[in-house]
């Protein structure tokens, strides 16, 4: 993966990079400029996220895709706990698609490298928060038995990968807030 795996997308998928962190902040600012879950007015703060997960070491993978060398998405995998003791389940996100870039499957394209990459490190599995027409289409589902505390059920899904399924209460990375 070292120079990065191409696409059928007319994009490359590598590891970030330090020299990337400006574009990538750059990046998943303007993809959530405007994103409909914000308060009227709200300025994003993904991208502040994203940051402090990498000062704490607490980004297991971190994705770009870049097209002529500059990135144009980027894909966000942190550990959460889970109050059963489950080990080695990991949080999706943030995904994101720089605005001229998007709806042109490199969000999904980084999702399902993600998956597979995470697959081959053995992760027991993986959560997400976020829209469940378009988690669904990977595998992605409501599950019960997981909780994140003041989260519409409908919103946040689970991908169970290996072993048994996790039950309990999900926590993420302080950054999360």
């Amino acid at each position: 993966m070292g120079q990065g795996s191409p696409t059928g997308h007319g994009v490359n998928l590598r590891l970030a990079r330090p020299e990337d962190d400006a574009a990538i902040r750059n990046l998943i600012y303007a993809a959530f400029q405007n994103h409909p879950h914000h308060a009227p007015g709200a300025l994003p703060s993904e991208h502040l996220l994203v940051d402090r997960m990498r000062a704490d070491g607490a980004l297991t993978l971190s994705l770009v895709a870049e097209r002529k060398d500059t990135p144009v998405g980027h894909l966000a995998i942190s550990p959460v706990q889970i109050s059963d003791g489950s080990e080695n389940w990991f949080g999706l996100g943030p995904v994101a698609v720089a605005p001229r870039h998007q709806r042109l499957s490199i969000g999904s394209t980084l999702i399902r490298y993600g998956l597979d990459l995470l697959r081959q490190q053995d992760a027991a599995g993986l959560v997400v928060l976020g829209e469940p027409h378009f988690y669904e289409r990977f595998g992605f589902r409501v599950r019960p038995g997981l909780i994140l505390p003041g989260i519409p059920p409908a919103y946040f899904m689970a991908l169970p990968l290996a072993g048994n399924p996790a039950s309990g209460t999900v926590t993420y990375h302080p950054a999360f807030g």
